[in-house]
């Protein structure tokens, strides 16, 4: 089964929906705060302009989601899937922010297990490219299960890239620790 990069997906919590162009605006509104982007690596993304690139690209990928509040209904962030070249057994989710006033493990849960759960329907293992700065995104991913690899371990997978590391989550691995 062909995994869908760009589903509709709710819980309790959240509304994931395709990103639209028409979302630009509202979803601005959360991307213009610059203590979002403070440990990101474009810690500039804030800025229109830039911001304006940023959700071009991602409307482009066909993988972006926005994050809507299930009780307010207003927007409160974006995230996104991307295939990985060369696999077809992974997926990358990433490009990930929430409104300030969703930060503390709720909100980021709900949407990373939402996603998670609709890749493992398909594949079997989800891969976080995070910078090396952003030590919030690190200790949030790891909170899920994400375990640090290496380039021995997963070549196909790794960036070498000095500035990001790579995590990863298995389908095995997560269904054991999932309701803990």
């Amino acid at each position: 089964m062909l995994l869908n990069i760009q589903p509709s997906l709710e819980n309790e919590w959240i509304i994931l929906e395709p990103l639209k162009e028409y979302h630009f605006e509202a979803l601005y509104k959360v991307a213009k705060d610059p203590l979002i982007w403070e440990q990101h690596p474009n810690h500039d993304r804030y800025k229109k302009a830039i911001y304006a690139e940023f959700f071009k690209d991602s409307i482009e990928s066909k993988g972006a989601l926005v994050i809507i509040d299930k009780q307010n209904h207003e927007i409160i962030g974006s995230s996104r899937f991307k295939r990985l070249n060369k696999l077809e057994d992974a997926i990358e989710i990433g490009w990930s922010f929430l409104a300030r006033k969703y930060w503390g493990g709720t909100y980021n849960k709900a949407m990373k297990t939402l996603m998670i759960e609709h890749a493992f329907q398909s594949i079997h293992k989800v891969v976080f490219y995070i910078g090396t700065e952003n030590v919030r995104s690190q200790k949030a991913v790891e909170k899920l299960g994400g375990v640090k690899i290496t380039s021995p371990t997963y070549p196909d997978i790794v960036k070498n890239e000095d500035d990001t590391l790579t995590y990863l989550i298995s389908k095995y691995e997560w269904e054991r620790i999932r309701d803990k």
